[in-house]
Formats: structure tokens, sequence, C-alpha cells
């Protein structure tokens, strides 16, 4: 009996072990959009560096639609285990505020890295004579009919900061929104619109070809891709600091070994050369913040846009 109740609790430890061992599956990475862009870039470059370091699959799989928030909700319902992951970009955070969904980011996910961010640039069509942004508003409030902003859509960081910066620089032109950067962009050259506000990969080879004129950044310190031009700061807009970022999270109640799992092996992948070069190649600066910092920085960036979203009245039809 004494030899059978040994080999019963040594059973149990190393039960108890197995299930503490993350991860000892496959662990599916949901990314709530289409395959080849930002979002989708990051979470496989991370997924195969995961792979590597835990001897385990990290399988992305793409769940676009309804505003990314189908993906989001598939994730929401998991298990929390740490096997059902969702890689989204700062729009996650802001749909919520323009629609109505069926989750909420801070009660029903597990904030666990933020991945990095890619810095938002003003760009002008080269024919309005502006050099800088102070130049631009000035043409605006002398003539604001003649001028006009081109956003990537309802909500995008771009369009928010657009908002943003009307209102601290008191002028108002008309913004026309398109489905994506693509149509924006190319109106933007055409000069069917003014000026647009989009992460700088979107625009630095506009930039560098003299298509589009870069007028400011909206980065603390300026930019190494961009060295002569200003930040928003620079240019007489204080605390003016806003960039796109690409997080993970879990569902509600993920266990701390996991979490910490992840942290560990998202920090050493975002230090790793080949990683590295790759999402640099896309413009993102990389972070790979832990839990506890992250959603203190979500925190703060919910909070950074809900005051944009209700001092404008923004809303998007469901």
């Amino acid at each position: 009996m004494r030899i059978l109740g040994t080999i019963l609790v040594l059973c149990c430890i190393a039960a108890a072990a197995g299930a503490d061992q993350y991860p000892s599956r496959a662990v599916r990475v949901i990314v709530a959009a289409p395959p080849g862009g930002l979002t989708d870039i990051v979470a496989r470059s991370v997924s195969q560096f995961l792979h590597e370091k835990y001897g385990q699959p990290f399988v992305v799989e793409n769940v676009a639609g309804a505003s990314s928030t189908i993906g989001a909700m598939q994730v929401a319902r998991s298990a929390p285990d740490g096997y059902t992951l969702l890689v989204n970009p700062s729009l996650f955070v802001i749909t919520p505020m323009l629609m109505k969904t069926q989750y909420d980011v801070l009660k029903d996910f597990t904030a666990i890295s933020n991945f990095g961010t890619v810095p938002l640039a003003i760009g002008v069509n080269p024919d309005i004579p502006s050099e800088n942004i102070q130049e631009f508003i000035a043409l605006a409030k002398a003539n604001p009919d003649k001028f006009t902003w081109g956003a990537e859509g309802v909500g995008s960081v771009g369009h928010l900061t657009m908002v943003r910066l009307m209102r601290e620089g008191d002028f108002e032109i008309l913004v026309v929104h398109y489905k994506g950067t693509s149509p924006a962009l190319i109106d933007l050259i055409a000069g069917r619109v003014s000026a647009m506000i989009s992460p700088v990969p979107n625009l630095i080879e506009q930039f560098r070809s003299g298509k589009v004129r870069p007028i400011a950044v909206t980065t603390k310190t300026r930019l190494t891709t961009l060295p002569n031009v200003p930040t928003l700061e620079e240019s007489g807009f204080p605390n003016f600091e806003i960039g796109s970022w690409y997080g993970l999270w879990g569902p509600v109640g993920l266990p701390p070994n996991v979490v910490a799992t992840l942290n560990a092996g998202i920090a050493e992948a975002v230090k790793t050369p080949k990683v590295m070069d790759w999402v640099a190649q896309q413009g993102l600066i990389p972070v790979g913040s832990n839990s506890a910092d992250f959603a203190v920085f979500q925190n703060a960036e919910i909070a950074k846009y809900q005051k944009i979203i209700t001092d404008a009245n923004i809303k998007i039809s469901n």
C-alpha cells in the first residue's frame, strides 16, 4: 500500500508539472485582419520565433471581418489556457468606442504584450505651398473650403489624429473618408484631397519620390527615416504623441505562468536580429512590453482616444 501511495503521489506531481508546462501543444494565433498587412506580418514573425523557442507550433489564422470583431470574439469565448491568442492593432481598443461590440476589451481579454509601434506622418500634396504644419494650418484657416483631409476610414488612428489636430490647432476642413489607405493616397497624389495622416510606411516611398511632401511626424522625437521633418511637439503642439501599435491578447483569466512564458518569449523575440530586421522593414519600432506595462499603456490609449471620440461625437453605424 505504501508503494502504491508513493506511485500515486509521483503521478500527481508529474501531472501537475505537465499542466504547468506551457506550451505543450499547438497554439492558435488569431489575426483579426487579412493576410499580408502589417498586423499579419508582425504576428507571423513573432509566432515563428516562439515556435522555434518553445518547440510547439504557433499557428497564425486570419479571421477578418466586421471591423475585426469576429476574430476578437473567437478569442474572448475561448478557454483561458493560452492556446488561443489574438493579435490586433490599436484599432482593437478604438472600435468599441465607435460601435456596439459583443465584447469589452478590459473585461474579456488579458493584455499580454505590445509588440511595437508605428509612427504617423502628415503629408500634403506638393502643389500646396506649405513646408510645415503651421503654414498648412494658416492656409486652412484663411481658405477652409479649399482644403481637405483624406482619411483611411472612420475611427482609424489617422482620422482621430486629424480630429485632435484640428481641435488643438483651432481650424476645420472637410474630412473625406476612404475604404483603406490606397484610394486615399491615390487621391492625395492626384490633388483631389490636400493632406493625409497615416503610418509612415504607407507614405515613405511617396515622400522619397516627391509625390507627397512630409510636414510633420507624430512622435516625441524626430525619426531617423525622416530626420528633417519636425515633430508636432516641435511645431507648437505640446504632448502630441500618437502612433499605431500592435498587441497580443488572450481571453480574460490567463494563468500567470502562461503570461510569463509569452512575455519572456516576446521580449527575446523583439531583440533578435532576424525578427527586428523583418518588422523594421515595415516601419515598426519594437517594444515587447510585459503584461503589466502593456495594460497600463492600453488603458492610457483608451482614455486618449475616448476623449477625441467623445469631443467630436464620432460614431460608426453597426
